[in-house]
């Protein structure tokens, strides 16, 4: 073969990362290879008192990094809750699963006498 007659396509693409490389919530699998403590530890370093740590005790995940901004606006319960029914189930073993979790609040009917 001739080294003359090689040809390369290539496709190219980047984008700017963000640290930590989610916004919102990261689920850790049970025995994840890099383990709560850790990710949690890795996480206050880039962003000191951001997320908060729940550990959970379920078949499937071992915790939930959630980002405090969040927490500002809906109770962890409910967070949890959401989370336990619509993504728990998908999570397999050992994998971290980021959850883009955007929550929007509507205050309808709002009335209130002036003076």
């Amino acid at each position: 073969m001739n080294k003359s007659n090689i040809k390369y396509s290539i496709d190219l693409s980047f984008e700017e990362i963000k640290l930590p490389p989610f916004q919102d919530i990261l689920i850790l699998g049970k025995n994840s290879p890099q383990g709560k403590m850790g990710i949690f530890k890795s996480f206050e370093l880039l962003v000191p008192n951001g997320f908060e740590l729940v550990e959970v005790f379920n078949e499937r995940v071992e915790a939930v990094l959630i980002n405090k901004k969040i927490l500002a606006k809906m109770p962890k319960d409910k967070i949890m809750e959401i989370l336990k029914i619509k993504v728990f189930p998908f999570i397999s073993e050992g994998e971290l699963m980021k959850v883009d979790f955007r929550v929007t609040i509507y205050c309808l009917n709002i009335e209130y006498e002036l003076g």
